[in-house]
């Protein structure tokens, strides 16, 4: 009913602008919403938005215009989404979730006082974006190696005692270990991932198929190592890379690329060859094809051919929309992408445009 104008419930308290229709144009509220949401533990800004929104990604677009809201990512559990209006159109609002903290004002269920109280809690408290597990793995431990990547890595020279195989608790002999990290993943090169995957031309990277993980003993050329923990067996040859464990923002800016982008998914999780909610896919385009961290991609799927009753000629169904995805990381030529909506399961080759 009143589509076209809607303040996202992720946001500090603040009124719609006027000056915004022409943003407010493009969203509009979730069919069937709810009044008001309290977020829990596990709650994430995009499933708040979800709640209210036919379009969740589209949420920034309007806090970021607002003046009267610092930063739209400080939300915490207990506090409530509630909705109401205002000269007729829909606001949310946030309940700080205090006892005190609000009233309804008599004989108006529309209403809701606010009266400010202090909030004493750390910032880590505050939900994601997105669920932050389901991406971890795949930023700590690419499962990409650009060509780049496999030629300049580090590899096992030899093992101790001239082992063939090598597993947790046993020492190797690596060249080309850089002396900044004191940790390492052992990966082995595996199959070629291609720019255009029917041609087979054109390698954008290697499979990254994930060994084991080394801490170094002994600097030098050969750097000593201790294999710490192994799921394979690990072979002279065998690259390594640096184990990345570093603070990664738990928060995205979710929003559409600036530029006409088209691209394939070309890798999804080993052993699957279908992709839903929250899982990772990588696709064929990157930063210099303009894509950013956060950048929100529709995911379409080839339609059918069919022989025309009438005509009795083949012709072309519609491509059909299947999902959503989210970029999570960027490197040159391809981009890892977290699935945040599948009507659809998601398979390799899909398609991926601007939303």
């Amino acid at each position: 009913m009143f589509k076209g104008y809607f303040l996202p419930g992720l946001l500090a308290v603040a009124l719609l602008l006027p000056s915004t229709a022409s943003i407010a144009d493009n969203v509009s509220l979730k069919e069937g919403h709810p009044d008001l949401h309290t977020v829990v533990k596990g709650d994430t800004l995009w499933d708040i938005s979800a709640k209210f929104l036919q379009d969740p990604w589209l949420w920034p677009e309007i806090w970021e215009i607002n003046p009267d809201i610092e930063n739209p990512h400080l939300i915490y559990p207990g506090d409530v989404i509630f909705l109401e209006y205002v000269d007729g159109k829909p606001v949310l609002k946030v309940d700080r979730g205090s006892d005190n903290s609000s009233r309804r004002a008599a004989g108006d269920s529309n209403t809701v006082i606010l009266s400010p109280f202090p909030r004493a809690t750390k910032l880590d408290h505050a939900i994601p974006t997105i669920p932050y597990d389901a991406i971890r793995q795949f930023l700590d431990h690419p499962t990409i190696m650009t060509p780049e990547e496999v030629k300049n890595a580090a590899y096992v020279t030899a093992s101790e005692e001239g082992r063939l195989i090598s597993g947790t608790a046993h020492r190797l002999y690596v060249r080309g270990i850089p002396n900044t990290y004191s940790e390492f993943d052992i990966v082995r090169p595996g199959r070629p991932y291609y720019n255009d995957p029917k041609r087979k031309k054109d390698i954008l990277g290697y499979e990254a198929i994930r060994l084991a993980t080394a801490n170094v003993e002994a600097f030098g050329d050969p750097a000593t190592l201790r294999i710490k923990h192994s799921s394979r067996e690990v072979l002279v040859g065998d690259r390594l890379i640096p184990s990345r464990q570093q603070a990664i923002s738990h928060n995205f800016n979710p929003k559409a690329p600036n530029e006409q982008v088209n691209g394939q998914i070309i890798s999804v999780p080993a052993g699957i060859t279908r992709v839903s909610q929250f899982q990772i896919a990588v696709i064929n385009i990157g930063a210099s094809h303009g894509l950013k961290t956060g950048n929100i991609l529709s995911v379409f799927q080839k339609g059918n051919r069919v022989r025309d009753p009438v005509t009795r000629k083949n012709i072309q169904l519609p491509d059909e929309r299947a999902g959503v995805l989210m970029v999570v990381r960027t490197l040159e030529r391809f981009s890892y992408a977290l699935v945040m909506e599948a009507s659809r399961d998601i398979r390799l080759y899909d398609m991926v445009r601007n939303p």
